[in-house]
């Protein structure tokens, strides 16, 4: 009886200390999580965006879906124009600067403090009243409207009626392009009416018999008739093939590097997600699939 104890008593000591060598192996039961399996640390804090109103639909979009992703990070998105978009960041006032030019292009920025990210391509339009008459005018007919030559739309092949000129501010990015690529530099005329965005533009041609304004195609709609320069629409076929002139990059500047939240919300507006989906949902171009560059 003695001896069958103690066989059973040795057994027992042998099991429990297999059990033991498992417990210490890879994946064994007692086993903590490496510390480098730990969950990613939650992005929290805010961001303040303003500047070009051309690029505030696409900005707004793409911060709410962050800000779904990252339910503690809080981004306001302002317009002004690309000026105020780049005053305010060169002064701290805000965390990004959108800006439909490149920094050095504006008088009174000191472009060597700021850090330009390209975000995407962004087309502008030509757009007019829909009952003017006309959806195709050449480059030397839209210089001769906005430089007052031309003041009825019979003279360009349209209705007899006069042209009410619609005009962005001095501040705005996309006059800054509009008078560089569209008017080849040429001055611009006073016009009828001055707004202080692309919305506010669109608002106005859509309700104005006759009227003529220039505005991102992110806001082009059936209200107002777009309208094609020299036979060429502001689509990415006819942008990269060099056909049509008016657009630009959309920027996106910060005050030196990014804070590593502003990084990570630039990172996912250049994200597949982001420039395969939304940049192409809102009529907005990758910028990482144009064939041709521009430069300051």
């Amino acid at each position: 009886m003695l001896k069958k104890a103690w066989w059973l008593n040795l057994l027992l000591v042998a099991l429990l200390g297999t059990a033991l060598v498992a417990g210490t192996g890879c994946g064994g039961a007692g086993e903590q999580a490496p510390q480098d399996e730990k969950q990613e640390a939650k992005l929290s804090g805010t961001i303040t965006a303003a500047g070009s109103t051309a690029m505030q639909p696409l900005i707004e979009e793409a911060a709410k879906k962050f800000m779904e992703k990252n339910p503690d990070v809080q981004i306001t998105v302002q317009g002004g124009g690309s000026g105020t978009g780049l005053s305010q960041v060169s002064q701290g006032a805000v965390d990004i600067g959108n800006s439909d030019v490149f920094a050095e292009e504006k008088s009174g920025i000191d472009a060597s403090q700021l850090k330009d990210h390209k975000v995407v391509v962004q087309a502008f339009a030509v757009v007019a009243h829909p009952d003017v008459g006309v959806d195709n005018l050449t480059k030397q007919q839209i210089q001769d409207i906005f430089t007052g030559k031309i003041k009825n739309w019979k003279d360009v092949g349209g209705r007899d009626h006069k042209i009410f000129v619609v005009n962005r501010p001095k501040g705005s990015g996309t006059r800054a392009t509009f008078e560089k690529y569209v008017l080849d530099g040429k001055e611009i005329a006073a016009g009828d009416a001055v707004q202080d965005s692309s919305g506010a533009i669109h608002k106005t041609v859509s309700e104005t018999p006759g009227a003529v304004g220039y505005l991102g195609i992110a806001y082009c709609d059936e209200n107002v008739k777009t309208i094609k320069i020299d036979g060429a629409a502001p689509t990415e076929r006819d942008i990269a093939a060099g056909k049509y002139p008016f657009w630009s990059y959309g920027h996106m500047y910060t005050r030196g590097e990014p804070t590593p939240l502003v990084k990570a919300f630039i990172d996912f507006i250049l994200s597949d997600e982001v420039q395969q989906g939304i940049v192409k949902e809102m009529h907005y171009f990758p910028v990482t699939g144009m064939q041709v560059e521009r430069k300051p």
